[in-house]
């Protein structure tokens, strides 16, 4: 392994001059990071992970094998991705059309996660604490807290942030209603609008 600062990597990384990387994060083999790609602290990147130009990694962000991340694609703190789950980041790419200049964002708040081997079609928003299940594609935004699975991708239910499942008496999407975590404890409230928060939010 290689290290700079208090970051480190695999002898066969590339990582390209003007990358950036905060300390406790690791790559390992065959990852190629681009310059101007930036990653917080702690992040972890499988063997053969690619990060473009202009990716910006939160805070322990754990990517596993065989992801890449395009430019356009933003993850905040806690962020995990699966094993082999694509993202996009041009709509309607043709190979005789250059949309470099076309690109569209797409987020993940705060502490979501993304299944093996699932797509996440650009433009989308994964709100705090959302989980994608292996082998969804994600064409729309996915809610705080939201389950969604499928193809495409629908909101099947709601999650704690421990990664336990939610039991609302009222059915998906209507409320108000509220819900504590089997596992943590952890209270959740539901509104009208169907729109799930912790309690004390």
């Amino acid at each position: 392994m290689t290290g700079k600062a208090d970051w480190f990597a695999h002898e066969t990384a590339v990582v390209d001059e003007g990358a950036t990387l905060g300390p406790g994060t690791k790559v390992w083999h065959f990852c190629h990071l681009m310059p101007g790609a930036v990653l917080g602290r702690d992040c972890t990147l499988g063997q053969n992970v690619f990060v473009a130009d202009g990716v910006l990694l939160g805070d322990n962000v754990k990517v596993q094998n065989n992801v890449s991340i395009y430019t356009g694609v933003e993850c905040e703190d806690d962020v995990f991705l699966g094993p082999s789950m694509v993202f996009t980041n041009v709509i309607n790419p043709r190979s005789h059309v250059n949309r470099k200049e076309e690109f569209r964002r797409t987020l993940l708040e705060r502490g979501a996660s993304v299944g093996a081997n699932a797509t996440i079609v650009c433009g989308s928003t994964l709100g705090r604490y959302s989980f994608v299940g292996a082998g969804s594609v994600v064409t729309h935004d996915v809610p705080a807290f939201g389950l969604v699975y499928g193809v495409p991708a629908r909101l099947k239910g709601y999650i704690c942030s421990c990664g336990v499942n939610l039991e609302f008496k009222t059915p998906i999407g209507t409320g108000p209603d509220t819900s504590e975590c089997p596992e943590c404890g952890a209270r959740y409230l539901k509104d009208d609008a169907g729109t799930v928060k912790a309690a004390g939010e």
